[in-house]
Order: C-alpha cells, then structure tokens, then sequence
C-alpha cells in the first residue's frame, strides 16, 4: 500500500486492522463451524509448519469498570501455531482452550486471506462465520435482556 493507492496489491501485506479483525473471528468461532466452513471452501493448499500446535497458558488482565488499573485476573489454556503455505505466505493462530485443529485451520484460513484466493475465503469461510458470530451476540443479548430487572422507587403516600 502507498500514498497514490491506498488499495493493497497482491504482493503487499493486508491492512493490520482487516487481518486483526478476521484473526478475531477464527479464534472466537466454533471449531465445528470452522471446520464446515472450510469444508464447505474445499481442497485446502499444502504448508509447512514453521511451529507445531503448542498449547500453553496465558495471563488474562482485566480493568475494573473497563477503564480502572488492569490487574491479573487468571490464567486460560491456548493454542497456538504458525505456517506456512508453498506459495509463500505465513499464517498464525492463537485460540483458546487445548484444540490443535483449531489452531491450524484459523493459521491456514489467516494464510490463505494473504495471498491472491483472499475474496474467495473470505465469502466462503469468514463471511459465515462472522455472521454466525453476530447472531449468537445478538441471542446472548435478547437473553440478558429478558432477565433485566428495572428497579424504581415507589411513593407510599406518606409525607
């Protein structure tokens, strides 16, 4: 990308905020509708892995009111890999929890979204997901939203 065409050309890296966003829906789908999503892509190109599925743990930092002092909240199981494609292009993951798989096909989908096959990925595989992703928000909020609970005061009558 440069100043005369801010649109990325097939030999430049994707824009930081779409690739962070599309990593975003990888991790937090469901492994089951990622892997019928890639399914449903087909045959997926061969890579070589630059590191194997690791699964470790993480430190989870959280604010108080979202804006106070962070403080360690705990610790969550990850997984994470990293490869690479044969025409060249590099794909990572990090998911949550023990699931290996999930991990090399969010790194294989994060690859494949560098190189030249990008629209058709992301129609095939991140669009569905995304938008399985909006509807489970949207069901969780509906959800909350039947438990509220509006408190008020009410007048007795007395002075």
């Amino acid at each position: 990308m440069n100043k005369m065409n801010p649109t990325p050309s097939q030999d430049e890296a994707p824009d930081s905020a779409a690739r962070k966003a599309w990593m975003s829906v990888l991790a937090k789908s469901n492994p089951k509708d990622l892997n019928a999503a890639i399914t449903a892509y087909g045959a997926l190109p061969a890579f070589d892995w630059l590191r194997r599925p690791e699964i470790g743990g993480v430190m989870v930092r959280g604010r108080m009111g979202g804006t106070g002092t962070a403080f360690n909240l705990g610790e969550m199981t990850a997984t994470r890999c990293s490869l690479r494609l044969e025409t060249g292009e590099v794909g990572h993951a990090y998911v949550q929890g023990r699931d290996t798989r999930h991990a090399e096909q969010a790194a294989i989908v994060d690859a494949m979204m560098q190189g030249p096959n990008a629209a058709a990925v992301q129609a095939a595989v991140l669009t569905p997901l995304s938008e399985r992703l909006a509807a489970q928000r949207v069901k969780r909020a509906e959800k909350a939203a039947a438990t509220k609970v509006d408190f008020f005061t009410m007048v007795r009558g007395e002075d």
